[in-house]
């Protein structure tokens, strides 16, 4: 039937519905690890090469001193991106304002969490139940570690999603390293795609 009511015979009936190409326009997402702002990209290339330039001299202090560090309780790190207060991630400033703490170390959630060997030790045989045997010769402070990194983050962030991962400030890692130690440390790394 056509709109006028009449059976047009041969011609196919095709709804709004059938002619749906979903994602056709959905835009394509680039994330790079030094961004240049909008407004740098309309400037001329010799500008942008002095804001890139002027952005990892930044960078690069941020790993030669402690002016980002307000909780004084961090330490310089070997990347730009682990260089991190605790009280420059908005979730990890919010449990220190409710108990008005200068530093997450400091929160009886963290020492409890991420601190108690025991309650490690219970979330390492869950890890282990989920991810399969371990080794061995598996040094089990760097379980511990991982284990409290995990629990770090699911204590903040709660549930994140399958590679998807944040970046622990480093007054709470140096925290965890030095209640479970080891004679190398691996450092945040972000996911493969």
């Amino acid at each position: 039937m056509d709109f006028d009511g009449q059976d047009s015979g041969d011609e196919p009936f095709i709804t709004a519905v059938d002619n749906i190409q979903p994602y056709q326009f959905e835009p394509v997402v680039h994330i790079e690890q030094n961004e240049v702002s909008s407004q740098n990209q309309s400037d001329s290339s010799e500008e942008n090469s002095e804001a890139e330039s002027d952005s990892s001299d930044l960078q690069d202090s941020r790993m030669d001193n402690l002016a980002w560090c307000d909780c004084n309780h961090c330490a310089a790190m070997p990347t730009v991106d682990e260089c991190l207060c605790c009280k420059e991630v908005g979730p990890v400033a919010e449990k220190m304002e409710d108990e008005d703490l200068d530093c997450i170390t400091d929160h009886e959630g963290f020492t409890g969490n991420c601190l108690n060997r025991h309650v490690i030790e219970v979330s390492l045989y869950d890890f282990v139940e989920r991810q399969g045997p371990i080794d061995d010769n598996e040094p089990i402070h760097e379980l511990y570690r991982y284990v409290a990194y995990r629990r770090f983050t699911r204590w903040i962030w709660h549930i994140l999603g399958k590679k998807r991962r944040k970046v622990i400030p480093a007054c709470a890692v140096l925290k965890i390293r030095e209640a479970f130690p080891s004679e190398d440390f691996t450092g945040f790394k972000y996911a493969r795609p």
